[in-house]
């Protein structure tokens, strides 16, 4: 069901030029104003069953845009259901403290990578000690249910690795955490403070208060099978801040959006913000130009997946799923059955009047 309200229609009522965004994130905005309107351009499609003629506008493509991600999680899943092992898979959470907000805000691009390289290097350094080359996937999350600034890291992480003697071990520990959170927590601040100081980042004062704090990492049981570590995957990878479907109302003024209050049972709640107000927390989530949100590491890293990991699953008698050939086929809107065929492209002057559309044609054989 196509939501009745979108994050476009809030930022369409702003006057984006007169608020304090960069270039880049001023861009971003703009192009979710833009996304399946006339102003991109478009297509006249017919179906080859019912003949139905109908308008499509083409997408903006932005990786920030709630309308634009579907296509591009089940290609990414689909790669995913390739590299596969035989192990339980655990989901971990690593969160940074409020603290850091500034430093967020002023040089995100520096602390989001010291974010992926402090916990790559805390789960490396647990692994060995267990004499084992782990892997992990990674994605970055940096908003909390409303739209506050709460960056954390998921990470995927299989339950086993590669010994010394490049065998596969299958389990670490135990199948109910992968590591105690508190140590690894621990780990986890120092690894971090460590590395701003080597980026010359914040002061003492902010170390010292950096370490007063509890550092929170959360840990969940471990997946109950490679269906749901595929469908843990689908839900996270690709978000947006916000999605549609949220959002329940639009006025000229404010926005009425629905969160859950993780502090009270995890109640769905409403929250009203001004437009301009939501506007500006959506853009606290704009990531930096080309800074990449999911990271792969170890024995799932691109280096291992060129081969090695390939010649592990063969070992393990892993059956690689064949991905079905990606067909350029779209099924009609009005029938659901047939297929669409393309009878015009048009630019920003919209589609030409020849062809009415909502009218049929006959059926193309």
């Amino acid at each position: 069901m196509q939501p009745q309200w979108e994050v476009a229609d809030v930022l369409r009522k702003v006057d984006l030029s007169h608020q304090h965004f960069t270039i880049h994130q001023e861009k971003t905005l703009r192009a979710l104003t833009l996304c399946r309107t006339a102003a991109l351009g478009g297509h006249v499609d017919a179906c080859d069953t019912c003949g139905n003629i109908s308008i499509s506008y083409n997408s903006c493509r932005n990786r920030h845009c709630p309308k634009c991600q579907g296509h591009k999680r089940e290609e990414w899943i689909q790669a995913r259901e390739q590299d596969l092992l035989p192990c339980s898979y655990y989901h971990l959470v690593f969160t940074l403290p409020d603290t850091l907000n500034g430093l967020e805000l002023s040089h995100p691009k520096i602390v989001y990578k010291i974010l992926f390289d402090a916990v790559w290097a805390t789960l490396n350094q647990f692994g060995k000690t267990e004499g084992l080359q782990l892997g992990m996937i990674a994605i970055l999350h940096t908003w909390g249910q409303n739209l506050s600034l709460h960056p954390h890291l998921h990470c995927i992480v299989p339950g086993g690795g590669i010994d010394a003697n490049g065998k596969w071990k299958r389990k670490i520990k135990t199948d109910k955490y992968l590591f105690a959170v508190k140590a690894l927590s621990k780990v986890f601040r120092a690894k971090f403070v460590e590395a701003l100081r080597k980026e010359s980042l914040g002061d003492a004062q902010l170390f010292n208060v950096l370490f007063e704090k509890n550092w929170v990492v959360y840990a969940k049981r471990p997946f109950g099978g490679p269906k749901q570590v595929i469908e843990y995957l689908g839900r996270y990878t690709h978000k947006v801040a916000i999605s549609n479907h949220r959002i329940k109302n639009v006025t000229e003024a404010e926005v009425t959006l629905n969160y859950k209050d993780y502090k009270d049972s995890s109640k769905t709640k409403q929250l009203t913000l001004k437009n301009e107000e939501f506007t500006r927390r959506f853009s606290l989530h704009i990531l930096p130009k080309r800074f990449v949100r999911i990271r792969h590491y170890g024995i799932l890293s691109s280096s291992w997946k060129r081969g090695k990991l390939q010649q592990l699953q063969q070992k393990l008698n892993v059956l690689r799923p064949t991905s079905e050939p990606k067909t350029q086929h779209r099924k009609c809107y009005c029938c659901k059955v047939g297929n669409l065929i393309t009878l015009h492209v048009f630019g920003q002057r919209g589609p030409p009047e020849k062809y009415p559309i909502g009218s049929t044609i006959k059926a193309v054989n």
